[in-house]
């Protein structure tokens, strides 16, 4: 069967360095870090006191306070980037056939905060089984998307993709095919993630995952420095519409680019390090590019994975190395995570909303603090270090790995 085409018609974006997808853009043009010190809890004894936190948000500013009370900070962040981008597609809800209309989305860990606070109010009782009513629905990964239809009416498919910090990209992927297929018209995707909580930060630190750069957190996250020593945790969450081609052209919308492909594949190697070959992320991004019906010689951009870890980093460059040959000295690589941290499981959302904006505005985004070489890194690799640089980016693409060795690769076109 002739597989339909599929165009990106809105964004959202709430994010630790932009409350919107132009504050967002703006941030990340301008080379800003979003990392602090945590005002949320006290960080004392913890190793890492800083995170990626989001600024001068208010859930009650977007929410009506009752129905704001009822959700994790992560299904609160969903629904405002999701309204940001259905505002963005400029529907007319009234004549959008809802039956057609999914919601599908990414979250690596869903209602951490919630979790912890009723088992730590549960610990500091007397035993008896006090739970809040709306623990469980607070709580499951699920509650984002359904919050979403719900609020709309959107009666497509609705579910959440969970493959740690991969589950967005995977998302993507999925709606993105559902379109393809026929089965829908219009499909809200992206993911969220509120990780930045006692037990989230005590999880990381005991795995030694995030840096502990605490005299110095805006210059924490570092992807592809030879100092680098960990990640930055951030949270928020990134929305996109997507929308068959035909329809969006026959009402006008505006178009931003073309979804043009995706891939997926496992590491099958550890719990939480990378293959050190980067044979999955070598797989991941083959499969994209054939998924998608292009050339390696195509790509113009790739904004990567790239944590800042010492390992992650250099494996995804050797692999970007060994997809693209001799042509990979020519491609605008990034981390736009130098500047957001790691939204986890909202991170391909996030990512893929600046690959498309960099397609848009002929800009690639840098990779900010990057002072120290590193000897393992291919220098003829241009990593886009400390500022923007100006690009006609025709295509670009996004990478996503997650612990366990969930790769996701997508990929976005120009609009000709």
């Amino acid at each position: 069967m002739e597989l339909k085409r599929v165009v990106v018609t809105g964004l959202g974006a709430l994010t630790p360095i932009g409350n919107t997808k132009d504050e967002f853009w703006n941030a990340l043009i301008g080379g800003k870090s979003g990392a602090a010190p945590i005002t949320y809890f006290d960080t004392e004894k913890f190793k890492t006191k800083f995170a990626c936190e989001l600024k001068n948000f208010e859930a009650t500013d977007f929410l009506d306070r009752k129905e704001a009370r009822k959700m994790d900070k992560f299904a609160q962040y969903a629904m405002v980037a999701a309204d940001e981008a259905i505002a963005d597609a400029k529907f007319n809800l009234d004549e959008v056939n809802k039956l057609r209309v999914g919601v599908i989305w990414g979250a690596g860990i869903g209602g951490l905060e919630t979790f912890q606070d009723e088992v730590l109010n549960f610990a500091s009782g007397d035993g008896s089984p006090r739970f809040n009513p709306f623990f469980i629905p607070k709580m499951i990964a699920d509650i984002a998307p359904a919050n979403i239809s719900i609020k709309y009416g959107f009666m497509g498919p609705n579910y959440t993709t969970v493959s740690a910090c991969a589950s967005s990209a995977n998302a993507m992927f999925d709606a993105l095919n559902s379109i393809r297929l026929g089965h829908c018209d219009v499909i809200v995707t992206g993911g969220s993630e509120a990780a930045v909580t006692i037990a989230g930060m005590g999880g990381f630190n005991a795995m030694h995952a995030l840096s502990t750069r605490n005299e110095s957190p805006e210059t924490a996250s570092r992807p592809f420095d030879g100092s680098r020593d960990g990640f930055v945790l951030g949270e928020g969450a990134g929305a996109i519409v997507l929308e068959e081609y035909e329809h969006a052209k026959k009402r006008g919308a505006k178009i931003y680019a073309e979804f043009v492909g995706g891939g997926l594949s496992s590491d099958a190697y550890h719990m939480t390090a990378p293959h050190p070959d980067g044979i999955g992320v070598v797989a991941v991004m083959q499969n994209c590019l054939e998924n998608a019906g292009l050339k390696p010689e195509d790509v113009d951009h790739i904004n990567t994975h790239g944590t800042s870890t010492p390992l992650g980093d250099v494996a995804e460059l050797k692999a970007i190395s060994k997809v693209f040959g001799s042509h990979a000295k020519d491609i605008n690589i990034n981390s736009t995570k130098s500047m957001t941290g790691h939204l986890l499981g909202a991170a391909g959302a996030i990512e893929a909303i600046s690959v498309i904006l960099a397609m848009e505005h002929g800009v690639v985004p840098p990779t900010i603090n990057h002072t120290t070489v590193d000897e393992n890194i291919d220098p003829e690799l241009n990593l886009t270090l400390n500022k923007a640089q100006k690009r006609d980016v025709k295509v670009g693409m996004s990478n996503t790995f997650g612990f366990g060795g969930h790769n996701a690769c997508v990929v976005f076109k120009r609009l000709d």
